[in-house]
């Protein structure tokens, strides 16, 4: 694997234009990608940037200093947990936080995930020292954007789709529109992977040969887990969704979860 999986500046990219784009970062466990917008346009993106380039930046100086429209930052999770809109307060936050068994160095915030979830979840103090660069007031769960947009493209109820992230897997279904389950799992293999769906679809009460399965993340079109996932479930195939508009050199589903956080700034999500 090299070292990056994507690295694109538009030939029309210039900082001095940074004040009508948008910079989205999403963070991992020790490193972050980046991308930036022109309203609907992607003009710049990268990936595997070490985490303390945000706090003492040296290759990405000028773009990380530079005076943008709006910055959103993605946020991992340690833990998490899913509390009714209806059930939530800000004042009850500590008693919920209880289930996430918060360790020292860990720090918990808590957001609204959709019109009717908020999502309490843990991460590393280091991680959110890094976002605190560019304002906390712009951080969201890392994954909100990515099930927005899912949210907003008509999803069908026997339709799961899948973040992958080298050993992690979300997975997020909905019904009638509403967002119907979500959860996130370790697995070392394909068959521990192939479980694991097995058990959502299961959970939901589903068929396994009517589950529709599409997959964006770290996966590529020939990736023998999109041929082993097919033995057991009806379709799977890559989602091709598009949240902005990308150059043909960029993967979508690749890229995805990263371009999706441009809606929590569209709509002042964050």
């Amino acid at each position: 694997m090299s070292e990056y999986n994507y690295n694109y500046h538009d030939d029309n990219f210039s900082l001095d234009e940074a004040e009508r784009y948008n910079l989205l970062i999403q963070i991992d466990k020790a490193t972050f990608s980046y991308a930036i917008t022109d309203q609907d346009k992607l003009v710049a993106c990268a990936d595997m940037h070490p985490l303390d380039e945000l706090t003492n930046p040296q290759e990405l100086l000028d773009l990380l200093s530079a005076k943008y429209k709006q910055v959103v930052v993605g946020l991992p999770a340690n833990g998490f947990t899913l509390i009714p809109q209806s059930l939530f307060s800000q004042d009850h936050v500590t008693d919920f936080a209880r289930f996430l068994d918060v360790q020292p160095g860990e720090k918990v915030s808590a957001q609204a995930l959709d019109s009717h979830n908020t999502i309490i979840y843990k991460t590393d103090s280091t991680i959110i020292n890094a976002a605190e660069e560019f304002g906390l007031r712009n951080s969201v769960f890392s994954s909100k954007g990515w099930i927005m947009a899912i949210a907003q493209n008509n999803p069908a109820d026997h339709d799961l789709y899948l973040n992958l992230n080298e050993s992690q897997v979300e997975i997020v279904a909905f019904k009638g529109n509403l967002l119907r389950f979500y959860n996130r799992f370790a697995f070392q293999n394909n068959d521990e992977l192939t479980y694991f769906i097995a058990l959502v679809v299961n959970e939901l009460g589903l068929q396994p040969a009517d589950v529709h399965i599409y997959l964006n993340g770290d996966i590529d079109t020939d990736d023998k887990r999109i041929e082993h996932l097919a033995e057991f479930f009806g379709q799977v195939q890559l989602n091709r969704l598009q949240i902005v508009q990308i150059p043909a050199e960029i993967s979508a589903h690749q890229i995805l979860s990263l371009a999706a956080l441009s809606l929590c700034a569209s709509s002042g999500a964050v």
